[in-house]
């Protein structure tokens, strides 16, 4: 299935006071690495995807993380990110983030594809065919 690789230099804000990257945003990277990887996978930017499917967002309704080695102000990390599985409305997406190629952190995502309802809210939709072929390719 796709799969796309993100460099990320680590800032001095993303670390808490011990030096180290602050383990929630790990989760904001994870987060900025789906949206790319649906970017690479449907060749275009976020706010040209969600206008052309109509889909209200991606949010993630499961997620999970194993921590290895902590990641310092200025490391230049990896994100591998994958993904793993596809539903009807809802796909998961793996992430590792390596330093100097070795494992960090590693986590799992489960998404859903959401549209708007006529009162403003969100719902799950499934997957447009469009988005599950390319999801399914691989890179």
């Amino acid at each position: 299935m796709f799969a796309r690789t993100t460099t990320l230099e680590i800032q001095f804000g993303d670390c808490d006071p011990a030096g180290i990257v602050y383990y929630p945003n790990y989760f904001r990277f994870f987060d900025n690495a789906s949206a790319g990887l649906l970017s690479a996978a449907l060749g275009m930017h976020k706010r040209d995807w969600l206008q052309r499917y109509g889909s209200a967002g991606i949010p993630m309704v499961d997620t999970g993380a194993r921590f290895a080695r902590p990641c310092r102000f200025g490391d230049v990390v990896e994100i591998h990110s994958q993904i793993t599985e596809l539903g009807r409305s809802s796909f998961g997406i793996r992430h590792r983030l390596t330093q100097a190629g070795e494992t960090a952190v590693e986590a799992d995502e489960k998404r859903v594809w959401t549209v708007r309802t006529a009162e403003g809210g969100i719902r799950s939709a499934p997957l447009p065919d469009e988005v599950r072929q390319r999801l399914e390719a691989g890179q």
